[in-house]
């Protein structure tokens, strides 16, 4: 029915209307002719033996593509490979006969969890090399939009979980900042900023409204210009 796949074998032989008319409509959508009165309007009964015998669904062209887009692709198409399937898989170079997903460079989640070749990383893609300072390189990379944001979303890690290079000079310390850093320079002159702001105010439920009030229009403004600035084409 529609996307979805029954293999109703054991069924076959049972069906009240004969088995001619279950192989008929083999490898056909039976939406319609479950609903068809003129034949016959089928029961909730005969709808619960589909349900047992649901086994995927049709890998449609929209699905695969989804499935190669997808970061969770065997959520999608949850299939093992036939075996002409993992000859080509290892013909194509993919370790140990399991597909590697366009979009990503990955097979599994596992992958993740992985160090990047940088070296052949770079060999391959000829995008970034993460050995050197990363600003430049995206200054004068000279990137085609399209393959720009390809590249970005290719997941790459770096040596132990550590920050690729990114001035390559003495600005390297101001590109990687402790979480505890943030609050330590700005809690002092946020604070200071709510005393000043208390002397005009009538009360403290002023202060803490125009306090909220304040948080809110910044949060909304941020996620504003992250949203439709930073992920313009997303």
């Amino acid at each position: 029915m529609g996307t979805r796949v029954f293999d109703v074998t054991d069924f076959v032989d049972s069906h009240p209307g004969g088995e001619e008319l279950v192989l008929e409509y083999g490898e056909k959508d039976v939406t319609e002719i479950l609903k068809d009165q003129d034949s016959h309007t089928h029961s909730e009964a005969a709808y619960e033996v589909l349900e047992d015998s649901f086994i995927g669904f049709v890998a449609t062209k929209k699905m695969m593509d989804t499935a190669v887009e997808s970061t969770h692709p065997d959520q999608i198409v949850p299939l093992s490979p036939t075996e002409n399937g993992v000859q080509e898989l290892k013909q194509n170079g993919a370790a140990n006969g399991v597909a590697v997903y366009a979009s990503t460079g990955m097979s599994s989640e596992e992958d993740l969890t992985k160090e990047t070749d940088l070296v052949n990383d770079y060999k391959t893609h000829k995008f970034l090399d993460l050995n050197k300072p990363l600003l430049m390189q995206v200054w004068f990379g000279g990137f085609s939009k399209e393959f720009y944001l390809q590249q970005v979303h290719r997941p790459r890690h770096y040596k132990s979980g550590e920050s690729a290079p990114l001035f390559g000079n003495f600005l390297e310390p101001l590109s990687k900042t402790p979480w505890w850093v943030v609050p330590m320079v700005w809690l002092p002159p946020v604070a200071y900023g709510t005393y000043i702001a208390r002397g005009g105010l009538s009360s403290t439920i002023e202060e803490v409204a125009y306090w909220g009030l304040g948080l809110f229009l910044w949060t909304l403004v941020e996620y504003i210009l992250h949203r439709f600035l930073f992920h313009l084409d997303q």
